[in-house]
């Protein structure tokens, strides 16, 4: 039935060639399953399959019934009998010249791969061809459990994002209108300023322009922030941003260095005595994106810290650090997490390194 096992044959040795063109219809169908049975790319992936097995038709399924068809299709009720008989049985069914296979998604039945063979298919036993068809269906299936979790994470990171928004600290809140009432006689101007720098956060903070910000943007949410918070230190507070031009661009998920910023103000400033800082720069190292946060603040136990990140601190402090560290890995891969560089005492330095460039992280 396959077209490469024809040719190796045929050829008495594998053929090179034909192999790269299978394993990249396979890649292909990955995009093309990326949303599921009955998503815009099913009828391309049929189209695929059709090829790739050299079939007279291929059917895909899901429970509810054929949703994607190449080729000819056979009479409706030959092939609901057909499902049916995959389905209930949930292992290779035949109504000759069809074939069916049931697809097996993360452990439960999602649908189904009919297939019709070509005229000019070779004649070989039943168990062969049934071990042949289940292969291609198990590619099939894979592909659908790679669609159904990236869909999760995309879920997960929404979730994320919404509870790290509704959890914009309300004592921020009070404190900057507070600020900028008491500036308000004294020094018009600047109460006028930080104002507008207000309602820039908050039309930063609470936007749905898309799930990725550039670091530019999220800089800018930034310093709006910290000029609220130095009114409020009467300028006890320094800042200092050093950051390379060639990270400007880069896209990051949304609201990724703000947490961290005003986790290092209310946990590592304010409980210090007299003036603080904080630095933020951000620079290219290879293919990589690296940004720092560090402030000279109170610091904190490295093992309490790892606590925060594992989502077993405080909750006052583990909000903002740990949404953001469980973002990042959800996006990037487990190996993108925040790293954490503290001691009591001794002020905190946080780490993010994601990939400058990275299909699908896109700033919109």
């Amino acid at each position: 039935m396959l077209d490469f096992r024809r040719a190796r044959r045929a050829a008495g040795r594998p053929d090179a060639g034909l192999t790269v063109r299978v394993l990249t219809a396979v890649q292909r169908m990955d995009d093309d399953l990326r949303d599921g049975l009955g998503g815009r790319g099913c009828a391309q992936a049929a189209r695929r399959l059709k090829r790739l097995l050299n079939a007279t038709t291929v059917v895909l399924a899901d429970l509810d019934g054929p949703v994607a068809v190449a080729g000819p299709g056979p009479e409706s009720e030959e092939l609901t009998a057909l499902l049916t008989q995959a389905y209930e049985q949930a292992l290779p069914a035949h109504r000759p010249p069809w074939s069916a296979v049931p697809l097996i998604v993360a452990g439960e039945l999602s649908g189904a791969l009919a297939v019709r063979a070509g005229d000019d298919a070779e004649e070989h036993d039943a168990d062969r061809a049934d071990e042949e068809l289940t292969a291609v269906a198990a590619l099939v299936a894979r592909s659908l459990d790679h669609a159904a979790l990236r869909r999760a994470r995309a879920r997960i990171a929404q979730a994320d994002l919404r509870t790290l928004r509704a959890q914009i600290s309300p004592h921020f809140l009070h404190n900057s209108l507070a600020v900028i009432g008491a500036r308000i006689r004294t020094d018009p101007d600047r109460a006028r300023t930080l104002l507008n720098d207000f309602a820039d956060y908050l039309r930063y903070s609470f936007s749905t322009k898309g799930d990725y910000a550039t670091v530019a943007e999220e800089l800018q949410a930034i310093q709006t922030y910290l000029e609220l918070q130095r009114a409020r230190f009467d300028d006890r507070m320094e800042l200092t941003v050093r950051m390379a031009p060639e990270v400007l661009p880069v896209a990051i998920p949304f609201l990724v260095i703000q947490p961290i910023v005003e986790n290092a103000v209310r946990h590592g400033l304010e409980p210090k005595p007299g003036r603080g800082s904080i630095s933020v720069s951000g620079f290219g190292e290879g293919p990589l994106c690296v940004i720092e946060i560090e402030d000279d603040g109170v610091g904190m136990d490295p093992e309490f810290a790892q606590a925060i990140l594992a989502g077993s601190g405080p909750p006052a402090k583990r909000v903002g650090l740990a949404n953001v560290d469980q973002r990042l890995r959800t996006v990037y891969g487990p190996e993108y997490g925040l790293v954490i560089e503290t001691a009591p005492g001794s002020g905190t330095k946080v780490v993010i390194r994601v990939p400058r460039f990275m299909r699908g992280v896109v700033a919109t």
